[in-house]
């Protein structure tokens, strides 16, 4: 490890969030929204500079920046390590960058809102708890970081809380993320257990030495299956993305932070930070694989048939970060990562334009209540328009925006990796699809209608109109960078350097030698899978053109042919409701029915009953020899002494 330079200040960027939280905590409730967004802005701005200015100094090898022991017990010892490389500083960027123009966004979004404080001040802490999980330098610390923004969604999520499906959306969020954080804390035992250590400058190079466990299930296996477990937790994937949905309750902001730039991304990260463990354990990877595979197709699936604008979107998130997720699981983790970064830009600005569109209606989601026939918002908000065009255009991986390169790259490496299949290509390839055929049905069913919700607001003499510029300006930003902030990863076979992979390589030196992972293959095999994939976007587009502008009737002809399977979609195959009888109502039943009223009432307060009755009926007999009869005070000496002397008798014989 390279020694630290003073001038890096990692742990400088984490605490400058936290300083802006504890700031207008405590003295926001009684300043002006213009100082408390000053503060939130501020905090978060001179983060993000210093972490460009540690990423620009960053050499080869990794900072790492070591502070006082925070638990000293017996040989464990736990620090305040804060690690820079290659794989931090993509994060480190990120987090801050979007974080920062998000924060800009609510400044906006969130005007006049009550609890105008106590918002930024959770958001800001968001960034502190998301800058200490990528920063940190130990398993530990970022676990710390890991329940942080855990604790800090609960607090976004139900932001509003009077509203009930707000509340009980935090409460989900918050009890789901248990699960996976269980299994999380097992790995973290198991890490230390085997290598006496959890800083990652100890744990990587002792693993790099371990033997492949291709036969059985050894203990790295077992590590690596269990930190997957807090991964489908924290990053949403199938069994344990139900949370995800339903934390669109929370306000718009807040949606774009989780799900573009922190949250959902700490379970890829972590699988990427453990890339050396888990090349070792090759059944885990397969189970990573298959897990992104399956949610990335589950959730696609679902989102053609949602009519709320962000739960659309919420599917969308989950289905991404499935891609995500696949990548790694093929061990192409700069493929993963790099679609993480593309991600964070087109995702935030689709979750920040559908606020824009909510905030010009005054609040409707509703697709179907938006937009029905040809006319549309367009007109009324054309930087909206224009912006969530090239988020779109984005996602649906058109050339030459961002998301194309990277869900290009995660295809090619899904089938030509070692641990890659044609079958997990294929999926991909579905999923890439049915994305494109959802994003411009959202696009569409948007923009290029006739808002009914236009026609109520007309009554009351309120038209939509286009947000004010500091929710705009973001919005543009993100644009540029969903147009071209993929081309720093365009590959050699497009006459590009893959600069992205580059710097990324150092980081996945230990888990992935160069000499090891380079595979030969023909470039025309490449194109034409790239072909394979592009004409399959652009059929999902058209598709999606034919049905929701060409032909507006077709939707509804569909769904009645389909019938029960249509049902079954747009019900999003009734996990919920499965969730609910096979896991919340036997948990409300069985705490209630038997823990309450079995345990607590019958056992608990009957016995404390039992003993306060005996106790008071013995009183009563022995309140009787109190009699105040001085004679009867004689009897009972007597008998007393009686009883004494044959006690005596019988211990001497």
């Amino acid at each position: 490890m390279q020694a630290m330079e003073p001038n890096y200040y990692l742990w400088l960027i984490a605490a400058l969030p936290l300083a802006g939280a504890a700031w207008n905590g405590l003295t926001g409730k009684n300043a002006s929204e213009t100082r408390v967004a000053a503060v939130a802005l501020g905090s978060v701005a001179l983060s993000f500079l210093l972490a460009v200015r540690a990423v620009w100094m960053l050499g080869p090898l990794p900072v790492l920046e070591t502070h006082s022991p925070w638990i000293v017990a017996a040989s464990f010892r736990a620090s305040f390590d804060f690690q820079l490389d290659p794989l931090s500083a993509v994060m480190t960027l990120v987090v801050t960058g979007v974080g920062l123009l998000i924060h800009i966004y609510a400044v906006g979004y969130m005007s006049h809102e009550g609890g105008y404080y106590r918002f930024f001040a959770c958001m800001n802490l968001f960034l502190f708890f998301m800058l200490i999980l990528v920063l940190g330098g130990n398993y530990l610390l970022l676990f710390a970081g890991w329940e942080g923004v855990g604790l800090c969604s609960y607090l976004l999520i139900g932001f509003y809380f009077r509203k009930p499906e707000a509340a009980e959306a935090g409460k989900k969020a918050f009890l789901v993320n248990r699960v996976g954080d269980f299994g999380f804390l097992i790995a973290l035992l198991l890490i230390y257990r085997t290598f006496h250590s959890l800083n990652f400058s100890e744990v990587f190079p002792a693993a790099a030495h371990f033997a492949v466990e291709s036969n059985g299930m050894g203990v790295l296996t077992w590590i690596c299956l269990l930190l997957l477990v807090g991964a489908t937790g924290k990053s949403a994937q199938v069994p344990l993305y139900v949370w995800l949905p339903d934390a669109m309750a929370g306000p718009t902001p807040v949606s774009a932070l989780i799900h573009a730039a922190t949250m959902v991304t700490a379970g890829v990260y972590v699988i990427a930070r453990s890339a050396v463990l888990y090349v070792h354990a090759p059944q885990a990877m397969l189970a990573v694989a298959v897990i992104g595979a399956v949610t990335a197709l589950y959730a696609a699936t679902i989102a053609i048939a949602q009519t709320d604008i962000k739960r659309v979107l919420a599917y969308s998130t989950i289905s991404q970060i499935g891609y995500m997720i696949m990548a790694c699981g093929v061990a192409a983790f700069s493929a993963g990562v790099f679609h993480l970064m593309t991600h964070a830009f087109f995702k935030a600005l689709l979750f920040l334009g559908a606020g824009s569109v909510i905030h010009s209606l005054g609040g409707e989601q509703d697709l179907r209540r938006i937009s029905e026939t040809p006319g549309g918002l367009r007109r009324h908000l054309p930087r909206t328009y224009l912006t969530m065009l090239a988020a779109c255009l984005a996602i649906a991986a058109i050339p030459p925006f961002s998301g194309f390169w990277s869900k290009d790259q995660i295809l090619w490496e899904a089938w030509s990796s070692p641990y890659g299949s044609i079958l997990f290509w294929l999926l991909g390839v579905i999923t890439a699809g049915l994305t494109s055929f959802y994003m411009f049905r959202l696009f569409f069913l948007t923009f290029h209608g006739e808002s009914r919700a236009q026609a109520a607001n007309d009554a009351h003499g309120h038209a939509p109109h286009e947000s004010p510029a500091i929710m705009t300006w973001p919005l543009l930003i993100l644009a540029v960078l969903s147009l071209a902030g993929g081309w720093v990863g365009i590959p050699a076979l497009w006459n590009g350097a893959d600069h992205f992979g580059r710097f990324l390589a150092p980081a996945f030196q230990l888990a992935l030698p160069e000499a090891a992972h380079a595979a030969e293959h023909d470039a025309s095999t490449e194109i034409l899978f790239t072909a394979i994939s592009l004409g399959v976007s652009l059929l999902g587009m058209g598709l999606a053109w034919l049905f929701y502008l060409r032909r507006p009737e077709l939707p509804a002809q569909v769904a009645a042919q389909l019938g029960g399977i249509y049902r079954l979609i747009a019900n999003k195959y009734y996990v919920d409701e499965m969730y609910r009888f096979l896991v919340v109502r036997p948990l409300i039943v069985g705490s209630s029915e038997v823990l309450w009223k079995g345990v607590d009432q019958v056992a608990i307060d009957g016995a404390v009953t039992l003993a306060a009755n005996r106790t008071r009926r013995l009183g009563n007999t022995a309140r009787k020899i109190q009699s105040g009869n001085i004679r009867s005070y004689a009897g009972w000496v007597a008998l007393g002494a009686l009883f004494l002397m044959a006690f005596m008798v019988v211990v001497a014989s």
